[in-house]
């Protein structure tokens, strides 16, 4: 699918420090894509930096929101951008150079036997560098809760380095996903595979952000134990 009509997405908050330099690598990866940047009206500049760029990269695009609506909700507009504009390949990954963009084409490979694959930390040959021993458990302890009551097939259902078939997005109801903020990760894969989505893994490195802050909080964990749980009940 490497040559498929593209759409990259990236939400943002505070990324003035990260977005240049890796919108730069994203299109040097996939020359023929498009990238969207859903910013939450950031107080670093990052939108208007957006909105400069775009005047001479007819390639990036940008949804300015009104204020910090969480990355779910983020993510779902980009999402409906996708589809409204007929993209045939909608990608997320994070906007801090968490994920490396080299292996984009690698997940757009992936999905010629897939609707979604997932760039993940935890299947064969998937690595974390930077994360201290807390971290690493917590990841570990929500993807096998998650596997636990969800029953995903999939090792890393938490992770955001992801590439669909926009096709297979028509099939799920967006408006019926309720998670705003990290959540939403877990909840976008129960709703795929009771859509009948098929998922393909490709192994990453995932490290540390280079620079900033990191969005995470324990509002976010709550959250997403809350989402995890309201999906494991009978309807």
């Amino acid at each position: 699918m490497i040559s498929a009509r593209t759409l990259v997405a990236l939400a943002t908050y505070n990324e003035i420090e990260n977005l240049p330099s890796l919108v730069d690598e994203i299109l040097r990866v996939l020359p023929g894509a498009d990238v969207l940047v859903v910013d939450d009206n950031s107080p670093d500049g990052t939108g208007q930096w957006c909105d400069t760029q775009s005047q001479v990269e007819p390639r990036l695009h940008c949804i300015h929101r009104p204020g910090k609506l969480g990355l779910g909700t983020a993510t779902l507009a980009a999402a409906r951008f996708s589809i409204e504009r007929d993209y045939e390949i909608f990608v997320t990954l994070d906007a801090d150079w968490s994920h490396d963009p080299r292996h984009l084409t690698e997940l757009l490979a992936a999905l010629d036997a897939a609707d979604v694959a997932i760039g993940s930390r935890y299947c064969s040959g998937g690595e974390i560098e930077g994360w201290p021993m807390s971290r690493r458990v917590m990841s570990r302890w929500v993807n096998g809760l998650t596997h636990l009551l969800l029953r995903l097939p999939v090792h890393d259902a938490s992770g955001a380095f992801r590439a669909y078939r926009v096709a297979k997005l028509r099939d799920v109801r967006l408006d019926d996903i309720r998670a705003t903020g990290y959540a939403y990760l877990e909840e976008l894969l129960w709703h795929l595979h009771r859509a009948a989505a098929t998922f393909a893994e490709v192994p990453i490195t995932f490290r540390e952000r280079r620079a900033g802050a990191s969005k995470i909080s324990v509002r976010e964990a709550w959250g997403k134990l809350g989402t995890l749980l309201r999906l494991s009940l009978p309807p």
